[in-house]
């Protein structure tokens, strides 16, 4: 019982049960709708390129303007800015289901979408993450992040499972029009959160000016400048699955949606255990070693799925990389909401959601180029191979502080 109650710990807070609830239902919506999405442009187009491009449209907004959104989160209250984004997502995913059902969508108006997507998504995850100390507080911190994280990856199980059995017994259209109905549930639960003094600092300084405080702070302080380095190699080349994926399943196990939408799931299995693992882990704090562990452990995973040409092999690959996937992300987030003022909090996590999500278009559009010249079997091995080049001189420069998190010290933050 005991463990049970430290590993939902959060969970107890009335507001924070309100909002993961009703995440649970709108991202699993929102996996179902990425799935059909990816599985719909590339059959009708058989471009693993424009695949990647479509990706591409949906994260841009994402690198243009998510440094910007976290100084807007700062300034405004977080159930205003959220419950704004949520009402907009609904709003394209119901022009995305009357597109479809009446025939007229077109490769350009899918992604012109994605774009609109992108934009609303720069301002939303960012005041989602710097959202969950504000209900659950600093001493359930590391237990919401982790939960949060377990939510994302339930969701990203039964979302494609859902989306293969959907596609299959109904239509692409539907997969649409379930997720449109799944923000309902997302907006009943903010609704009904209660706050007596939402935090928002009315901040004097010019938008720029908080923008470069921002950064300035990231960059001082040594155990948030490494997570970024991580991140910026990591978050750029190692999560592209809805790219590869399903290119990977036609082309190298030369089968449809249902086997694209199990391997999806079979990550989320992966991550799902390592969500749980972290949730128990969460009250004994950052668990750095593992972190470092994580991070050798995707790449190289990617890296030999090249020797990889059958489905149950397939499979098993996909649960490790789900887990060191979420592992990563987990600490990644941990360690930039560690200890970080509430007046800087939207601040510092946009930087975060822009090395996790803003840096997807350039791993997309090189993903979807390499297997359209290379082959399918090459979309992993290529983003792992790079990600180790790219990685080794940031361990040689970060030798000294990398060891410390080896050997599980503290490290100061910055000035």
């Amino acid at each position: 019982m005991n463990v049970l109650r430290s590993t939902f710990s959060s969970l107890q807070n009335r507001n924070f049960r309100y909002f993961w609830f009703g995440q649970c239902i709108s991202v699993m919506g929102t996996w179902i709708q990425r799935t059909a999405q990816t599985w719909l442009v590339y059959q009708m187009t058989g471009s693993a390129f424009l695949v990647g491009v479509l990706t591409a449209c949906q994260f841009v907004p994402i690198l243009l303007l998510t440094l910007v959104a976290g100084t807007v989160i700062d300034r405004y209250p977080k159930k205003r800015i959220l419950l704004l984004t949520q009402f907009g997502f609904l709003l394209l995913g119901l022009a995305m289901t009357v597109l479809i059902y009446t025939k007229l969508v077109q490769y350009w108006e899918i992604l012109a979408i994605a774009i609109l997507y992108g934009i609303l998504q720069s301002f939303d995850t960012p005041t989602r993450q710097s959202y969950v100390v504000e209900l659950v507080g600093q001493k359930d911190l590391m237990n919401g992040i982790s939960l949060n994280s377990t939510l994302f990856n339930m969701s990203k199980i039964v979302g494609p499972s859902l989306a293969g059995i959907l596609m299959a017994q109904f239509s692409v259209g539907f997969c649409f029009l379930v997720n449109t109905i799944s923000y309902f549930a997302v907006l009943l639960g903010l609704f009904l959160i209660h706050q007596t003094k939402p935090l928002a600092s009315r901040s004097r300084q010019r938008m720029w000016s908080d923008v470069k405080y921002g950064l300035s702070y990231v960059w001082h302080q040594p155990n948030i400048r490494l997570s970024a380095e991580l991140m910026l190699v990591v978050s750029t080349l190692n999560f592209n699955n809805n790219v590869i994926i399903p290119i990977f399943a036609k082309t190298v196990l030369h089968s449809g949606a249902q086997v694209y939408a199990n391997l999806l799931s079979a990550s989320g299995i992966g991550s799902l255990i390592a969500a749980f693992l972290m949730s128990y882990l969460s009250r004994f704090g950052l668990q750095r070693n593992i972190y470092l562990f994580v991070t050798a452990g995707t790449v190289c995973l990617q890296t030999l799925m090249l020797f990889v040409h059958t489905y149950w092999l397939a499979m098993l690959v996909m649960v490790a990389v789900g887990f060191c996937n979420m592992i990563f992300l987990n600490q990644s987030n941990a360690s930039f909401q560690y200890s970080i003022p509430d007046n800087l909090r939207g601040r510092v996590m946009s930087v975060y959601v822009l090395l996790n999500q803003g840096t997807t278009p350039i791993g997309s559009i090189f993903v979807g180029a390499v297997m359209d010249i290379a082959g399918g079997i090459w979309g992993f091995p290529s983003c792992g191979i790079l990600a180790i080049v790219l990685l080794i001189p940031v361990v040689f420069s970060q030798r000294k502080l990398i060891g410390s998190w080896v050997r599980g010290e503290s490290v100061e933050q910055g000035d």
